[in-house]
């Protein structure tokens, strides 16, 4: 068996279609960005393009919207008022509340991931994620963080073929 060497490949940025997972993918499509929050569901590693990010948070708003909707809509259904006043949700809105911890929970940590990894393309730790734990101020730091254009430095934290 013999040595013999491959060819020399272009850098992802120079190939056509989608890049590799390990890479950012700039002016993601919409489809790509979901399939790649799904794909990339436990890497904390490597960086995230600003439309990867925000398509993803598109799609959490709209399915988070609709299970509140949901659960409205099946907790006025057999609704009643307790003594003091107060609406008591009807049994329906179990259900609602059900599907509403099962998206939580299958959703928290690629969106943890998915929001290091944005922080690593603009330059930043993933630590600082944990500023959303300082009321308001922490949330809003967080999203000028995730609103900054990509920066070359950011290539640091990039794992070639890791994913």
């Amino acid at each position: 068996m013999s040595y013999q060497p491959q060819p020399q490949t272009q850098p992802y940025a120079a190939q056509a279609g989608e890049p590799p997972l390990w890479a950012p993918y700039y002016g993601a499509p919409i489809g790509a960005a979901v399939k790649r929050f799904f794909k990339k569901y436990t890497v904390f590693t490597g960086r995230a393009s600003r439309s990867e990010y925000w398509w993803w948070a598109l799609i959490a708003a709209v399915v988070n919207f609709v299970l509140q909707l949901l659960t409205t809509i099946l907790g006025a259904t057999g609704a009643t008022m307790a003594a003091d006043g107060t609406a008591v949700p009807g049994p329906g809105a179990i259900i609602g509340f059900i599907l509403w911890g099962i998206w939580g929970l299958a959703t928290i940590i690629p969106s943890i991931a998915l929001g290091v990894r944005r922080l690593h393309d603009a330059n930043f730790s993933g630590w600082l994620l944990l500023l959303v734990l300082v009321p308001f101020l922490g949330a809003l730091a967080i999203l000028v963080f995730t609103l900054l254009p990509s920066k070359p430095a950011g290539q640091r934290f990039d794992v070639p073929g890791s994913v």
